[in-house]
């Protein structure tokens, strides 16, 4: 007699209690187990320790703040339990954690725009197919990381170019300032100029002068 593979065990986040029962509903008829269901991402990361679970299934932007909860629990899942497989479900494409998400090329993570699932059983399949070591990604986020793999600062004025190589060697502003012979105000405009062209938002506070940095040396 053939042996039956056992369950697959998932844990899911989302603020919206309609589209979390609903995934519960669908992974549960799909003959998954749910073993935890969270209205964000604190508490999932809070009981993940005590849970056996194959994958985890994330809204990017949850309580509090509603801006990247979701997506910065999955890089942390990513890092302290890298067995289990993680999908970002989206309504925006957040390119800079998409690529953390991706940097280790080891599969098991997954990432969908949400006005882009014509399913539930899309979830389903996406779930079933990390679970199993691969990676699912819309188009559209393949499109925008590809454009941004292409040269991520095409888009910089000559000035703004400057300025990042020195904050590169590691620089303060006042520092560049005075190597560029201008205002500290306009070294802070170009920063702040350069943050909004590689995509790097507020939430991410001092982290987007490393983002930055590393742009530059990889480009």
């Amino acid at each position: 007699m053939a042996s039956t593979a056992p369950a697959l065990r998932v844990a899911l986040a989302d603020d919206s209690v309609l589209l979390r029962e609903g995934l519960v509903r669908l992974l549960a008829d799909a003959g998954m187990e749910v073993v935890g269901a969270f209205g964000d991402a604190d508490a999932l990361l809070a009981a993940l320790p005590t849970l056996t679970v194959d994958a985890v299934v994330l809204d990017v932007r949850m309580p509090p703040t509603f801006r990247d909860e979701g997506v910065r629990a999955a890089v942390r899942i990513r890092r302290e339990f890298p067995a289990v497989a993680v999908l970002l479900l989206s309504q925006y494409v957040e390119l800079t954690y998409a690529t953390e998400l991706l940097a280790g090329g080891e599969g098991r993570v997954g990432y969908l725009l949400k006005d882009r699932i014509v399913s539930l059983d899309d979830v389903r399949d996406a779930v079933t197919r990390i679970a199993a070591g691969g990676t699912v990604l819309d188009p559209e986020v393949v499109a925008q990381l590809m454009g941004r793999r292409r040269d991520p600062l095409q888009s910089l004025t000559p000035r703004e170019r400057d300025v990042l190589e020195l904050m590169a060697a590691g620089r303060t502003n006042a520092a560049i300032a005075e190597r560029l012979f201008i205002g500290v105000g306009a070294v802070e405009k170009n920063v702040s100029s350069i943050f909004a062209k590689l995509g790097l938002d507020e939430t991410q506070g001092d982290h987007r002068r490393v983002l930055a940095v590393l742009a530059y040396l990889q480009r």
